[in-house]
């Protein structure tokens, strides 16, 4: 898993990309809709680097899949910063309201081991 360095944080990283789409004068483009769409495409672009690779490879990057999924998750995350701080989205508490939603929908002792759905467990 990656290392997150001493002092790095997402609100750090918020005004990182904020400054450099203040400095481009691209606020103006950053609409939730807009934000959502180039969300979309740079999942999508992530998800190409995998089309037609069997699944049980998809675990071992070489280095030009790795740095293309680093460029791609790298889009998404920036996007998605952005998302948030237009809509006024708290990442992190959304983040940990959702998977304490998602361990109410997902028990350990009935979903352990299984990929079914909440509905089919």
């Amino acid at each position: 898993m990656g290392q997150i360095k001493q002092g790095d944080s997402l609100q750090q990283l918020t005004e990182q990309v904020n400054q450099f789409a203040l400095e481009r004068d691209w606020r103006q483009f950053h609409s939730p809709k807009n934000l959502t769409m180039a969300l979309s495409v740079e999942a999508a672009e992530l998800l190409e680097i995998f089309q037609w690779e069997e699944s049980s490879t998809t675990t071992l990057l070489n280095a030009t899949q790795r740095q293309a999924c680093e460029h791609e998750v790298a889009d998404i995350l920036l996007y998605l910063l952005q998302f948030c701080q237009v809509t006024q989205i708290d990442l992190i508490a959304a983040a940990q309201a959702k998977l304490q939603l998602n361990a109410e929908k997902y028990p350990v002792a009935l979903a352990k081991g299984r990929s079914a759905r909440s509905t089919d467990l």
